[in-house]
């Protein structure tokens, strides 16, 4: 197969060396457009667009990644990753409006903090205040939608058998681990050792 060469060759799936190509084309277009001038205000260089980038990236690095990681670390320590009695983790259905709401928090959070009040209503006749509210409101949105996907998962798959409780046990905890490891960026293939199958012992039959 061609994409089986490629990742052997390139180390990844071909939509990765897409995604970074059509990310550097955007980087590459905003320069064009806004000029690198643009990106250092001479005046007050802590407001320039190049110092608040270079800080987004520094404290997403060293900062917001271990806050995250460590919290999804313990959501999964603390069952959220485990099958419940109706084989249906609840893992994902966390995560997923977590991540939404932090990420519009980044996006609203000048709004929400009224920074640049005066050139904001000098510019639209409105107040920041409704920023708080409805960030709130958009938080609450997406887990409401998200728990009542939950629920519909849970009454379409119904109780589990007990007689399935075993065999189908060790399947459901891989399937969480690598949906973990993904997450985190840890080979998917990661097992600890406690979950391997026994390796089979000299024959000294003879």
């Amino acid at each position: 197969m061609i994409i089986n060469s490629f990742r052997r060759i390139y180390g990844s799936h071909p939509l990765h060396l897409l995604t970074l190509t059509a990310g550097f084309a955007l980087f590459g277009y905003v320069l064009a457009t806004i000029k690198p001038q643009a990106l250092w205000n001479p005046n007050v260089w802590w407001q320039s667009i190049a110092v608040w980038f270079a800080a987004a990236i520094i404290a997403h690095d060293l900062v917001l990644f271990p806050i995250y990681s460590l919290a999804d670390r313990l959501l999964v320590a603390t069952g959220g990753g485990r099958p419940s009695a109706s084989r249906v983790p609840v893992l994902n259905y966390v995560r997923v409006p977590a991540l939404g709401a932090g990420l519009s928090l980044l996006v609203f959070l000048p709004g929400i903090i009224e920074q640049g009040a005066p050139t904001f209503k000098a510019a639209t006749g409105l107040t920041q205040d409704v920023f708080l509210g409805r960030w709130l409101l958009l938080t609450a949105a997406m887990f409401a939608v998200s728990a009542v996907i939950y629920a519909i998962r849970l009454a379409r798959t119904g109780p589990l058998r007990r007689s399935e409780t075993g065999q189908d046990a060790l399947a459901d905890r891989m399937d969480v681990r690598q949906c973990q490891s993904g997450f985190l960026g840890e080979p998917s293939h990661a097992i600890d050792a406690d979950r391997r199958p026994p390796e089979p012992g000299p024959d000294r039959s003879g």
